[in-house]
């Protein structure tokens, strides 16, 4: 049995140690929300936060993340998480929505670390995450308008 906190709760698994994290989220689990993107941690859909930094759950075994506190799409929340949900729907960032869980907990990663992030620090922790839609402008936008929102 594997030991993990998920969202603020303590749950038990019983899988193989070597099995990536996104594999125990989704399929043990039943949190969806993270995704399946491209399975070398190069497209930042299973991105999840490990401890407060984004981590990509496709290359991560779950017997690496025992002790840590896993925060996935459906658990993330704080003022930044609501900022940035809140420029999202404002700035209408998704299209497709497939890359957007990932998008959201590097973009609420990065404003816990850097509240008001200049463009380069956006790109810089953003870079991992590809959109296939391209709304990158208003990914930084949005980014921009939840740091804005945090301040005042």
């Amino acid at each position: 049995m594997i030991r993990l906190n998920v969202n603020g709760e303590d749950r038990e698994v019983d899988v193989d140690p070597d099995t990536p994290l996104l594999w125990v989220l989704r399929d043990e689990l039943q949190m969806t929300g993270t995704k399946y993107g491209c399975g070398i941690a190069a497209c930042g859909a299973c991105t999840v936060q490990m401890d407060g930094f984004p981590t990509r759950s496709c290359q991560t075994r779950v017997s690496d993340v025992e002790g840590t506190k896993i925060t996935t799409i459906e658990g993330v929340d704080g003022k930044a998480a609501s900022a940035v949900q809140a420029a999202w729907r404002e700035f209408d960032v998704p299209q497709c929505g497939y890359c957007q869980s990932g998008q959201i907990l590097a973009a609420t990663a990065l404003l816990a670390e850097t509240p008001k992030p200049t463009d380069d620090d956006i790109d810089a922790a953003m870079s991992g995450n590809v959109c296939r839609c391209a709304t990158y402008h208003r990914i930084r936008a949005a980014i921009h308008r939840a740091s804005d929102t945090m301040e005042g």
